[in-house]
């Protein structure tokens, strides 16, 4: 009887563990939910295909769009960012604003931030043009694996 006994109790760990795990990813994925509201985070096939060439495009070193990797599309209003990695470069958030119907490349951020550089990093966000809920957004997104 007690070798069931420990066998449910060691289901039970696992059971809670689990249940641990999930509702961490779903209080963040809530964060990123209530962080970026107002702002167009999908990031599908057809969008990747639509920023990899504006991303190869501004990079100075000569890559191909295929060799562009998103960690994340957002996009508010006439303004939109793509996390990106490439072979050449560190990873870094690149920022467009769509002038006369066409996405033109403004400014990269790239590097290291913590939780709590999140206001200066909207800051510099909005000092660039960014709306607030795009540059908010841009400042969870680089700093969410703090």
């Amino acid at each position: 009887m007690s070798a069931i006994i420990n066998q449910v109790s060691r289901h039970a760990g696992i059971v809670l563990a689990a249940t641990a795990v999930l509702a961490l990813t779903e209080a963040s994925s809530f964060a990123a939910k209530s962080t970026c509201d107002g702002v167009k985070v999908e990031m599908t096939k057809a969008r990747k295909a639509e920023y990899a060439p504006l991303v190869a495009s501004a990079m100075e070193a000569k890559i191909k769009p295929a060799q562009v990797e998103f960690g994340a599309l957002i996009e508010s209003g006439n303004w939109s960012a793509a996390y990106i990695s490439t072979p050449v470069s560190d990873d870094g958030m690149m920022f467009f604003e769509t002038v006369n119907g066409r996405k033109r490349f403004r400014e990269v951020w790239g590097g290291w931030a913590e939780p709590s550089e999140r206001p200066e990093l909207a800051a510099w966000a909005r000092k660039l043009g960014a709306p607030d809920d795009l540059a908010k957004c841009f400042a969870w997104i680089v700093t969410e694996n703090e």
